[in-house]
């Protein structure tokens, strides 16, 4: 399986941004896709999850209310839509996808993907 992130970049205090996740390859038909960010100085940290049927999602209390997971099984792609954004918001921003499952995870992701820069300026 492969996963490639895309959509980060430069954005303002209280801007917006669309974080791609493409799949490719062997991808199970049951599995629940994950964002996380790695800040400077920082863990990398769960951010948001979403169940291969849709019936379920996950957020960090630090984002619940501005980002939204969404994903399209047909493409094999899942997006997060990050609004208002915050300065601690920045960080580079990974997928991950947790294979034969059909429930939420924070962590022990199966693949991972190259992450893509989101930059929140004050």
């Amino acid at each position: 399986v492969q996963l490639q992130a895309s959509g980060g970049g430069l954005v303002q205090t209280g801007g917006s941004l669309r974080l791609s996740c493409a799949a490719s390859g062997r991808t199970f038909n049951r599995h629940t896709v994950g964002w996380f960010r790695q800040g400077p100085g920082k863990k990398r940290e769960f951010v948001a999850a979403i169940t291969w049927d849709k019936s379920d999602t996950m957020y960090a209390d630090s984002v619940k209310g501005r980002f939204t997971i969404s994903r399209d099984n047909v493409k094999n792609t899942v997006a997060l839509q990050m609004n208002a954004l915050k300065p601690e918001d920045t960080a580079t921003y990974f997928c991950a996808l947790k294979s034969n499952t059909l429930v939420l995870f924070t962590t022990d992701y199966d693949f991972w993907g190259q992450g893509t820069q989101v930059t929140v300026s004050s």
